[in-house]
């Protein structure tokens, strides 16, 4: 990452930047030429927050002050337009552990959603790894782009983004048997396994975040029918903040509970056999009745209107478009007259 992409420095046009008000109150602006940020207690002009370093104070026209701190990527894919469900930091910071995303890997993502968990990949790939990301709707792959090139500054080089079906695409995008990582957040994953399969190196690791507990029993079965993986391993992850302030010390009266269940697997080498495992009886047994259960549309499958979508579309090419004129002011050193923006040939491909 080069020094002008790094989220650090001195505040400039374009960039986004978090303020913490009276009460603890957050509003998140990007900062523009002429721009001001109206409350009930007064305007505040983005100017008065250029050249000033992170973890500033700045006070309002009417006396109030702001902390004003660039957004962490928590802060950030938590505040982002939306075009579809984002996956949560906390199960982000999981999928990274789970599925041991290493800097210098090749992973493949399928769907890409709002790109949430694209960022994280992409940090945690570096820039010597590969991110291959599906996503089977124009409009959410638009909004996963524009989000990710907000938060970066720039489109990522090691980043593509293809817009299609997982299982039809993937054979033609990556050689057989040169994938390190497969994350799968989707809502019928058991569809793409075989071609994931193909694509996965030996050892290497497929983690499916699904919602229900109807998609987890599914998706695990047919790993396990497959015969080319470990036995699933499936979790969730639940996160309870504490208040903390002097002697007054307990669990906060809200916390993350469920949001999605993990599944992992590794790859077996070809004509590797697992050893047979004694199991304890139990409900193991199921039937076209259940399998039934186990579709897309008896899970459900909640839909944004296109008029919504199209919304978030904007919102998140106007932020890029900001943190494009970020970049250019700093790749320039002369805010009074920015360097050419980057054109549409350097953004990842949809």
């Amino acid at each position: 990452m080069s020094d002008d992409m790094r989220p650090s420095g001195p505040f400039r046009f374009g960039d986004r930047v978090q303020l913490t008000g009276p009460k603890a109150r957050l509003h998140t602006i990007t900062l523009r030429e002429r721009g001001e940020m109206h409350t009930h207690h007064g305007v505040l002009r983005h100017e008065d927050l250029v050249g000033l370093p992170d973890g500033s104070i700045v006070t309002g026209s009417g006396g109030h002050e702001y902390l004003a701190l660039r957004p962490l990527l928590r802060d950030f894919v938590m505040s982002m337009p939306r075009g579809a469900a984002i996956v949560y930091p906390k199960d982000a910071a999981q999928i990274l552990a789970q599925a041991d995303v290493f800097p210098g890997a090749v992973v493949v993502e399928a769907g890409v959603g709002s790109g949430a968990l694209s960022l994280w990949l992409l940090r945690a790939i570096g820039a010597e790894g590969r991110l291959i990301s599906f996503e089977r709707r124009e409009e959410f792959a638009e909004v996963a782009v524009a989000n990710v090139e907000t938060f970066l500054g720039a489109p990522p080089a090691n980043w593509t983004v293809q817009v299609g079906d997982l299982v039809e695409e993937l054979p033609g995008a990556v050689a057989a048997a040169s994938v390190d990582r497969v994350v799968l957040d989707m809502l019928a994953p058991w569809e793409c396994i075989d071609a994931v399969a193909d694509a996965l190196t030996p050892g290497g690791v497929v983690l499916c975040y699904v919602a229900t507990a109807t998609q987890l029993s599914r998706v695990a079965e047919y790993i396990r029918g497959t015969g080319l993986f470990t036995d699933p391993d499936a979790s969730e992850t639940m996160v309870r903040g504490w208040h903390v302030e002097g002697l007054a010390v307990r669990p906060d009266h809200r916390m993350v509970a469920h949001t999605g269940f993990l599944l992992t697997a590794r790859r077996l080498a070809p004509g590797a056999v697992l050893p047979e495992q004694k199991r304890r009886a139990s409900k193991s047994s199921y039937g076209d009745e259940d399998v039934e259960l186990w579709t897309p549309g008896a899970v459900g499958d909640r839909d944004i209107t296109d008029k919504n979508l199209r919304k978030r579309v904007r919102e998140a090419q106007r932020a890029a478009q900001g943190a494009r004129m970020a970049s250019a002011f700093g790749a320039s050193g002369d805010e009074d007259e920015p360097a050419d923006l980057p054109e549409g040939d350097d953004a990842p491909r949809v």
